[in-house]
């Protein structure tokens, strides 16, 4: 497909072209500063509902799905499930609520509901905290697509793609970003939605995948075409890990000399003996085209000192799997002796070669891929059922908790349009939803060479690659790159948008200097912006080796242990003082921050903890303790500070629920 390599390249220009074009035509819109906060609070809700899908879909939604989906097979499904399911609660509990309050961003709802401008420091704190952790991933959709399409190095396509995202926001602010945000979420539907038609007229539709993995769920996809991977190194760690499987030999040709920093067993099995020498073994072959197995003489590799290995050049490496013992003796399981394999580490990037007919490394069986609690919730200790509550909490709480996705309810006329608006989007996010499993299901079987070097992210991007027909193949990759671009395009410019405005309306306007003018707010808006793209650009190079929707899902999680219980209980509740908000915000935000940063740290082996596998499920899905204590705390420290429910609770309360023709609901900010 070389000949064509121009196509995707072409395709990721014009959607650029298309969005910078875009958004400098809405700019000349964009003349005081509710255009720059709030776009006038005059977006239909069509337009609203497109704008907030399009920022809503993000780089997880468009690729990091269909990654999780190939990866770890149903439990991914509880993400889409979620993402979407979180605009219901929207819908019953915050919109309406949240528009009739009328404020430009939501530390101003968080300072007007209590009447204290401290507390609106707390508020800006997680805008910022909620919206770096969220542009991580974004950034690693940028670098991921531009180093597939075009072989640019990871850090080049975050530093292209953030400056123009950058330059786009500053300019045109909320105003700007609407209409191309809107036009991004059509845009990415076409992307993920009619490529897979065409993929399954090609490779077999979804049904016929399933059925065909459904028929023996002990099988691992086997690889379909010889080409080389680069496994990555010991500093892009969890990735440099390669886990085999104890079906049958797994055969490598490694080209140039290597070293496999650590050997480990695949499978942790309690009270087995250690591991037995010469499960490596390497043959001489100069050509690996001109292999031949029955004339080769395999020899074994030992152990250095430190537990490396050293790999020779040109040679064809067989693993074995091996019978497990307990001291001498072998273990049974239903009267089956119990098999094993290892887990290679390597230390450097290393390329190698893997047959064609060979099992796929990393990849579950059909049946645990295929079944509940299977890799993503069923690590070694995990309680399986623990981590889906979890996670479904951060999804569906989370979304109620973004401070970039509630700004926008602000833009809408008034609180009966803001819940249409919700209602539109639930439907628009239904439908993108339906098409990313099929992404991944088709993945798992037609390239499952992704597996070996945990490159799944690119599921998306690389599923046509080996289409008979080439030209195609360019103009599907060509799309789907498109349409990842529009997705963390259009993301990022959410986030930028939120977190400038909270920098040049809380932070600069409310605090440094309360006289500031319109202009010089706008003005603030703007260094604001590319001060925080170019931050944010910083944090992608090291979002490089996690999932992409894992760490939106972290995000979300952060997001409902913060926001979700000041909104929900500082909307329905007109008990709520400010202590209680504040002590539940800082607590239960702060804590599940923490516990995601140190379970971070610890995955790529910077922290060297050995914590119970119990507390390491807690650390990477926290939300189902944090947003219970983050809601006890404020209900307990409010109950403690009752005295200081703000004099006028009751009427605001009016102001939130009440319907615009009753005449009570008022802008928090007028202009």
């Amino acid at each position: 497909m070389t000949e064509y390599g121009w196509i995707p390249i072409l395709f990721v220009v014009l959607i650029t072209v298309a969005t910078v074009g875009m958004g400098l035509y809405a700019t000349r819109k964009a003349k005081g500063a509710a255009d720059f906060f709030v776009a006038g609070r005059s977006v239909s809700v069509m337009s609203n509902a497109s704008a907030i899908s399009g920022e809503y879909l993000s780089a997880a939604s468009f690729m990091g799905v269909a990654a999780l989906v190939m990866k770890n097979g149903y439990d991914a499904l509880w993400y889409p499930i979620g993402y979407a399911a979180g605009y219901l609660f929207l819908l019953l509990f915050i919109a309406g609520p949240l528009r009739r309050f009328g404020a430009y961003t939501i530390p101003d709802f968080a300072e007007g509901r209590f009447d204290s401008p401290k507390f609106r420091r707390t508020a800006v704190l997680f805008v910022l905290l909620i919206g770096f952790f969220y542009t991580m991933p974004q950034m690693k959709g940028a670098g991921t697509v531009m180093v597939s399409i075009l072989g640019w190095p990871y850090w080049l396509g975050i530093l292209v793609v953030g400056s123009v995202i950058t330059l786009n926001v500053a300019l045109g602010g909320m105003k700007g970003i609407t209409f191309v945000q809107a036009f991004q979420y059509w845009a990415k539907l076409f992307a993920i939605s009619v490529p897979i038609f065409i993929l399954m007229g090609v490779y077999g539709s979804y049904t016929e995948t399933m059925n065909t993995m459904h028929q023996d769920l002990t099988t691992i996809p086997n690889i379909l075409h010889d080409s080389p991977i680069v496994m990555k190194g010991k500093k892009d760690a969890p990735l440099n890990v390669m886990s085999l499987s104890p079906m049958r030999a797994i055969y490598l040709y490694i080209t140039d000399a290597a070293v496999l920093d650590k050997i480990s067993p695949s499978k942790k099995i309690k009270g087995s003996d250690p591991m037995p020498e010469g499960v490596i073994q390497a043959a001489d072959v100069p050509d690996r085209m001109q292999y031949d197995s029955r004339a080769a003489r395999y020899e074994k590799l030992m152990t250095q000192p430190d537990g490396s290995i050293l790999l020779p050049a040109h040679r064809m490496i067989r693993i074995n799997p091996y019978r497990v013992t307990s001291n001498g003796v072998p273990v049974t399981k239903d009267s089956k002796p119990v098999r094993n394999s290892v887990k290679l580490e390597f230390r450097d990037e290393t390329k190698v070669f893997i047959p064609i007919g060979a099992v796929a490394m990393n990849a579950p069986t059909n049946g645990a891929w295929m079944h509940p609690f299977g890799p993503l919730t069923s690590k070694e200790g995990y309680i399986p059922l623990l981590y889906t509550y979890s996670l479904i909490i951060a999804l569906v709480c989370g979304t109620a908790g973004l401070p970039h996705i509630l700004v926008r309810f602000y833009t809408n006329p008034d609180g009966k349009a803001a819940k249409q608006t919700t209602l539109a989007v639930m439907v628009m996010l239904g439908i993108f939803y339906v098409c990313t499993p099929i992404w991944g299901t088709l993945a798992r079987a037609y390239m499952p060479v992704l597996y070996a070097n945990n490159s799944t992210d690119n599921a998306v991007i690389k599923l046509p690659m080996y289409m008979d027909n080439h030209l195609v193949a360019a103009i599907l990759i060509g799309i789907t790159s498109a349409g990842a671009f529009a997705a963390f395009m259009s993301t990022f410019s959410g986030l930028l948008v939120s977190m400038s405005g909270a920098v040049a309306h809380d932070i600069y306007g409310k605090m440094i200097k309360p006289t500031a003018t319109d202009a010089e707010r706008m003005q603030m808006f703007k260094y604001a912006a590319v001060g925080i793209g170019t931050v944010s650009m910083l944090l992608g190079f090291a979002a490089k080796d996690f999932d992409i929707a894992k760490m939106v899902g972290w995000a979300f999680a952060i997001g409902a242990a913060s926001y979700f219980p000041l909104l929900l209980l500082g909307s329905w509740w007109r008990g709520l003082t400010r202590q209680g908000a504040t002590a539940g915000m800082l607590i239960g935000g702060l804590l599940s921050l923490s516990a995601i940063v140190s379970f971070m740290l610890i995955e790529k082996k910077i922290l060297h903890l050995q914590l119970h596998p119990l507390m390491l499920m807690f650390m990477e899905q926290p939300a189902i303790w944090a947003v219970p204590l983050s809601l006890l705390i404020m209900v307990f420290v409010s109950k403690a500070t009752a005295k200081d429910i703000p004099a006028d609770a009751t009427l605001k309360m009016l102001r939130l629920h009440a319907p615009e023709e009753m005449g009570f609901s008022k802008n928090y900010i007028e202009h």
